[in-house]
């Protein structure tokens, strides 16, 4: 076996260099994957919101409309209550 160095040399320092090159190399290849893997997630919680996004409209829309109903059901039962109650003094 060979004996420990207590110095490093010009040539291993190259290939320390090279060698720590080539693993940080390794780690950006497995972050431009996940960064593409979260580009993917991205672009689905994009459309994703966007569906959200128009059930919520459609909703909104049935609301409004319900809205509209209520307050002509109601202004009708008032008209009427107001006739019927002039009617009913009215008759006596």
């Amino acid at each position: 076996m060979e004996a420990m160095r207590n110095s490093w040399t010009d040539d291993r320092l190259d290939d320390f260099a090279k060698h720590v090159d080539r693993r940080f190399d390794e780690v950006d290849r497995c972050f431009d994957d996940v960064d593409r893997r979260f580009g993917e997630v991205n672009g689905r919680l994009i459309r994703l919101e966007d569906r959200v996004e128009a059930g919520f409209d459609r909703i909104n829309g049935r609301i409004d409309q319900l809205h509209r109903v209520i307050w002509i059901l109601g202004s009708g039962a008032l008209v009427t209550f107001v006739v019927g109650f002039a009617g009913i003094i009215l008759t006596r």
